[in-house]
C-alpha cells in the first residue's frame, strides 16, 4: 500500500507541473521515481523501468492537459504539426536504441538533455501579448530538425521531450510562452506515443506502476492546466527554468 501511495503521489506532482507548465512531467517523475522509492524503503526501479514508466506517464498527462486546451486558442496546428512529426520519428529511434545502453548511459543522456534545457531557459526573452495564434511564425526546417534530435535523447530516457521543447519554442523559434505551453503538451504527446510503442516492443515498461501514475495523470493534469491560466507568463517561465536546472543538478550529482 505504501508503495501504490508513493507512485500515486509522484504521478500527481507530476502530472500537475505538466498542466501547469506545458511539460509531460518526465522533468520531475524520472529523478522522483529513481530516487525516492529506495530512499523510504520501497520498491526502487532501474532507469530503464524508469524511461519505461515515465513514457506512459508521460502520454496520460499531456493528453489530460491538451484535452483542457481543446477550447482555448492557443494550440497552433502548423507548429504541431511540423515538431510532432520530427519528434515522433526521433522518439521512435531513441527508445530502441536505449535497449542498448548502460544504467549510467541513460541517466547521462537525461543529464545532458536537462543541463542544455536549463541553460536555453536563461536566453532573454520578448514576450507580447498583444498576437493572434494564426499570425504566429517559426522557422519550419529548424522547427523539424531540432524535433527529431529531442525525440531521438528523449525517447532514449522515456520523456516527451517536452522540457527540452519549451525552451526551444521560446528562445529558438521566438513562440509565445502560452502558445508555447498549450502546442507544446500537444506534440510531446506525439513524442510519447512514439516512445511508448518503443518501449512496449522492447520490454522496458513495468506496467502496475505505469497505471498508477496514468490515474494520477488524468486527475492532475487538468488542476495544473487550470492554475497555469491564472499565473503571470513571467512566473511560468522562471518556475519551469527552476524546476529544469534542479532536475539537471540532481542527476549530474548522482553520476559523479
Amino acid at each position: 500500500m505504501e508503495f501504490i501511495l508513493v507512485i500515486f503521489l509522484i504521478g500527481m506532482a507530476g502530472a500537475f507541473i505538466s498542466g501547469m507548465l506545458g511539460i509531460g512531467g518526465s522533468i520531475i517523475n524520472y529523478p522522483m521515481l529513481l530516487l525516492i522509492p529506495p530512499l523510504i524503503g520501497v520498491h526502487g526501479f532501474t532507469a530503464h523501468e524508469v524511461s519505461g514508466i515515465s513514457a506512459i506517464q508521460v502520454m496520460a498527462a499531456s493528453i489530460a492537459a491538451v484535452w483542457s486546451y481543446k477550447k482555448g486558442s492557443y494550440l497552433h496546428k502548423p507548429l504541431i504539426a511540423y515538431m510532432g512529426s520530427g519528434i515522433l520519428a526521433g522518439s521512435l529511434l531513441g527508445s530502441f536504441l536505449s535497449i542498448y545502453m548502460s544504467e549510467n548511459g541513460v541517466n547521462m543522456i537525461y543529464g545532458v538533455l536537462a543541463l542544455i534545457a536549463a541553460l536555453m531557459m536563461f536566453i532573454p526573452k520578448k514576450e507580447g501579448n498583444d498576437f493572434k495564434v494564426d499570425e504566429v511564425d517559426f522557422h519550419k526546417g529548424i522547427a523539424v530538425g531540432l524535433s527529431i534530435l529531442t525525440g531521438i535523447g528523449s525517447g532514449i530516457v522515456g520523456a516527451g521531450g517536452a522540457f527540452l521543447l519549451v525552451p526551444i519554442m521560446l528562445s529558438v523559434l521566438k513562440i509565445p510562452i502560452r502558445v508555447t505551453i498549450a502546442s507544446s503538451l500537444a506534440v510531446t504527446f506525439i513524442s510519447s506515443a512514439g516512445t511508448t510503442a518503443g518501449k512496449m516492443v522492447t520490454g522496458q515498461i513495468d506496467y502496475f506502476p505505469a497505471s498508477i501514475l496514468v490515474i494520477a495523470s488524468l486527475l492532475a493534469a487538468p488542476l495544473g492546466v487550470k492554475a497555469g491560466q491564472k499565473i503571470s507568463a513571467k512566473y511560468l517561465q522562471a518556475t519551469l527554468a527552476i524546476l529544469i536546472t534542479a532536475a539537471a543538478i540532481k542527476i549530474w550529482s548522482g553520476l559523479f
